[in-house]
C-alpha cells in the first residue's frame, strides 16, 4: 500500500508542465500574472479529455441526467438569493508594514508570517475584516450601481435557476440531475499550490433533484461513485479518500458533505464534494423571484420541492492531480527515464509514429500511417533527434503507444509498437494495426 504522494515536492510539476507545454504562468512575457495561468498543446488535450471522460460518466452514459450552459454572467438577484452577496467572504488580515494580505484562518495566530519590509520580523497583522470573493463589473457602458453585475463564483446556481425550464422542456422523471461545466471566478486572498487554487477556474457540476426521503441513499450512490470516477481513470487508489465534513465545517445549507481527497505534495486536499444541499437554494430563488421552483408528478399530481445532492470539481484541479499522479522517474538500463503513465482516456497523444531515420527510412509509409491513424486518435508525428530521444519525448509527454516504421516495414508491412509503461516492443501487422490499438487503448 502507497501511502505517500507521487512526488515530494510539487515544484517537479510545476517544472515538468512548463517544458513539455502542459501549462504555463499567464502573460509570461510580462512578468506572469499571480494565480492565472494557460493550458498549452498538450495540456489543453488533458483539460478536453477530463471534460470529455466527466461529461461522459455524468451525461452520456446516463438515462438520469441532462446537460446544460448557462451563462457566466446571470441577474445581480440569482447572488442575493443564493447568499453569495451577503456571506460569501474571507475574514482577511492584512500587515501594517509591508501590505501583504492572508486569509485569517489559513495563518497560525501563534506566529505569523515573516515581513519582508521589517527585518525579518513577524507581519504586524490588524484586525480581520470580511472580504467578498466575487468579481464585480459592470453591464453596459454606463458606471453605476443600477447595472453591477457579477462573475459567477460557482456554476451550480445556474442549473438551480433553470430548473423550471428544464423540466418544461425536456421529459426528465425524478430523480434526475441536471450537469453543468464552465468557468467560475473567485478574487481570492491567497492562491496556492499551483492550479490548486485559483481567481479563475473550471467547475464540473451536478445537482441531482430527488424526493426528500431518498437524499441519503443518492448521497451514498454519489460518493461511491465520484469516488470509483478516479480509481476507474486510473488514479492510485492508496492516495485517494473520502473524508466525511465534521458538523461545524458544514455550510448552512448543507445536511451532510464528503470529500473526496487526494494526497498531493502538500498533503490531503480536497478534490471533489459531494453535498446534500436539501430544498435550500430551490426555496431561496422561489422565494427572491416570486416564481414556484417544484416538481408536480404527472400520475398522482403530488407537488413538493426536490431535495438536492451535488457532485461539484474542480476541472483545473482534477488535471493537478492526473498530472502529479502519473509521474514516475524510473531507471532503464543504467539511464534515468522519466515518464506520465496516464489512463489512455486522459493522455494528450494516444499514438505516435516515427520513421526509424529521417533519410532513407521512409518517412512516406510513416506519414501514410499517421495519416490512417489520426482519423481516429490525437497522434503526432516525430521524426527528430535517434529513437531513443523521441521515446523519451514521448514517454514525459504521457503518450501510451509509439509505432516505428523501418526497413523490415517494406519487406513484411510490420512495424514495431511499443509500450510506454512495459517497454515492450513487438512487431505488428499493418493491416491489423489499429485492431490492436483498439484493444490496448479500450477505444
Amino acid at each position: 500500500m502507497d501511502t505517500s504522494p507521487s512526488v515530494e515536492s510539487l515544484d517537479t510539476i510545476v517544472s515538468l508542465a512548463k517544458r513539455r507545454g502542459f501549462i504555463f504562468p499567464s502573460s509570461e512575457i510580462y512578468g506572469g500574472l499571480a494565480s492565472c495561468y494557460d493550458y498549452g498543446p498538450l495540456g489543453v488535450e488533458v483539460k478536453r479529455n477530463v471534460k470529455e471522460a466527466w461529461w461522459r460518466s455524468m451525461v452520456m452514459s446516463r438515462d438520469d441526467v441532462v446537460g446544460l450552459d448557462a451563462s457566466i454572467i446571470m441577474h445581480p438577484r440569482v447572488w442575493e438569493a443564493s447568499g453569495h452577496l451577503a456571506g460569501f467572504t474571507d475574514p482577511l488580515v492584512e500587515c501594517g508594514v509591508c501590505g501583504s494580505r492572508y486569509r485569517e484562518d489559513h495563518i497560525d495566530a501563534s506566529a505569523p508570517p515573516m515581513c519582508p519590509k521589517n527585518k525579518k520580523k513577524p507581519c504586524e497583522l490588524g484586525e480581520a475584516r470580511n472580504f467578498n470573493l466575487m468579481f464585480q463589473t459592470n453591464l453596459g457602458p454606463v458606471i453605476d450601481a443600477s447595472n453591477t453585475v457579477y462573475l459567477r463564483p460557482e456554476t451550480a446556481q445556474g442549473i438551480f435557476v433553470n430548473f423550471p425550464n428544464v423540466v418544461d422542456s425536456s421529459r426528465v422523471k425524478m430523480p434526475f440531475g441536471i450537469a453543468q461545466q464552465g468557468k467560475s471566478f473567485r478574487n481570492e486572498i491567497t492562491t496556492r499550490h499551483f492550479t490548486f487554487r485559483t481567481c479563475e477556474f473550471e467547475q464540473m457540476e451536478m445537482e441531482f433533484f430527488c424526493r426528500p426521503e431518498e437524499m441519503l441513499e443518492w448521497y451514498e450512490y454519489w460518493k461511491t461513485t465520484r469516488l470509483q470516477w478516479f480509481i476507474d481513470l486510473g488514479v492510485n487508489p492508496d492516495r485517494l479518500r473520502l473524508r466525511p465534513h465534521d458538523d461545524d465545517e458544514l455550510a448552512h445549507y448543507s445536511s451532510a458533505c464528503a470529500d473526496v481527497e487526494y494526497l498531493f505534495p502538500f498533503g490531503w486536499s480536497e478534490l471533489e464534494g459531494i453535498a446534500c444541499r436539501g430544498d435550500y437554494d430551490l426555496k431561496k430563488h422561489a422565494e427572491y423571484s416570486g416564481k414556484q421552483l417544484m416538481w408536480r408528478d404527472q400520475t398522482t399530481n403530488e407537488t413538493f420541492v426536490p431535495y438536492v445532492v451535488e457532485p461539484a470539481l474542480g476541472t483545473d484541479r482534477t488535471v493537478l492531480v492526473f498530472l502529479t499522479d502519473a509521474y514516475c522517474e524510473e531507471e532503464v538500463d543504467g539511464n534515468p527515464r522519466t515518464v506520465l503513465k496516464f489512463h489512455p482516456k486522459i493522455a494528450p497523444t494516444k499514438v505516435a509514429v516515427f520513421p526509424l531515420l529521417r533519410k532513407n527510412g521512409h518517412p512516406e509509409k510513416a506519414k501514410e500511417i499517421y495519416d490512417g491513424l489520426k482519423e481516429h486518435y490525437s497522434c503526432t508525428y516525430d521524426d527528430s533527434g535517434n529513437i531513443g530521444r523521441r521515446y523519451r519525448r514521448q514517454d514525459e509527454a504521457g503518450t501510451p503507444y509509439c509505432v516505428t516504421v523501418d526497413h523490415d516495414t517494406m519487406d513484411d508491412n510490420t512495424v514495431t509498437l511499443r509500450d510506454r509503461d512495459t517497454l515492450e516492443q513487438r512487431r505488428v501487422p499493418l493491416g491489423s494495426l489499429r485492431e490492436e490499438l483498439v484493444k490496448v487503448l479500450g477505444f
